[in-house]
């Protein structure tokens, strides 16, 4: 724990000092390009801590040395230190931008949802098109990645609590989802037909390779810059403006906004925006 009296360090079952944060901190940042505040020691220990149990490590300089030794860890490492809070339909107002996209682009092919987390904005961004079409035979891809393996599990499954769905309209539950009965009771899994809408993978932002096409439509891109320098942003955003097609539409999060960035997209509405390239 950093910045507090030894003798709360103590208590811990492991010893964590500000260097092991410190070690743990730059490993992230260069796996995943996150930067972890200082502010979050505590969640750092209780999610690694776990790990560390697991494997039957003697601490978290055991841990670090076992993650440097083994790269079949990184991806655990990943998994258990990244965020992910989602719901369907959240920041809505997006959902609307994407219904009137649509009407307006008739060609778009391909939508990209590069934070998908366990699944509840890609499959919102899928009822926002199969609601347009009035039908889940859409002539759109709809591609859906994140980079924690675990989470990605989840949303393939398609399973959510009941009050996951609670603020969906009727019509949308009807259409949208089975209810689980006898030992589902209480579960609502997405029905096969908005599932096939979806496909899912893994993509690391820092990658090199993006398994994407070339030419993306629509890129929702989230509350995710938000964990990233800027100097990362500006990186994987120069990626991302790249593929963008010439009318491509990059829909941001509530809380990130792109000023320093105004030589790659310019607003287009509320945190939505277009790729400066396309100006015309």
């Amino acid at each position: 724990m950093l910045n507090k009296p030894a003798a709360l360090i103590q208590e811990r079952e492991f010893s964590f000092t500000a260097v092991d944060f410190q070690a743990i901190a730059r490993r992230l940042y260069d796996l995943a390009g996150i930067r972890l505040n200082p502010s979050k020691d505590s969640m750092v220990y209780s999610r690694l801590v776990r790990r560390i149990r697991t494997l039957k490590l003697a601490g978290f300089a055991d841990y670090l040395q076992y993650l440097a030794r083994h790269t079949e860890e990184e991806q655990h490492f990943i998994n258990a230190l990244t965020t992910n809070l989602t719901s369907f339909f959240r920041e809505a107002h997006h959902f609307d931008v994407l219904s009137q996209y649509l009407k307006q682009h008739p060609a778009c092919k391909t939508i990209w949802c590069a934070a998908s987390s366990t699944g509840e904005e890609p499959y919102s961004i899928a009822m926002t098109v199969a609601e347009h079409f009035g039908s889940f035979e859409v002539p759109i891809d709809i591609i859906a990645s994140d980079i924690d393996s675990q989470v990605l599990a989840i949303a393939t499954k398609g399973i959510y609590p009941q009050e996951r769905v609670e603020n969906l309209s009727q019509t949308q539950l009807k259409n949208f989802f089975h209810r689980g009965v006898a030992a589902q009771a209480g579960q609502v899994r997405v029905v096969p037909e908005l599932a096939a809408m979806v496909k899912f993978t893994r993509i690391n932002l820092l990658d090199q390779k993006w398994p994407l096409p070339e030419s993306i439509d629509v890129i929702f891109c989230r509350n995710v810059m938000i964990y990233f320098d800027k100097s990362m942003q500006l990186q994987i955003l120069e990626r991302m403006v790249k593929r963008l097609s010439p009318d491509g539409l990059y829909i941001a999060g509530h809380s990130e906004n792109f000023a320093h960035a105004s030589h790659l997209v310019k607003p287009n509405g509320k945190t939505t925006y277009k790729p400066v390239t396309n100006r015309s």
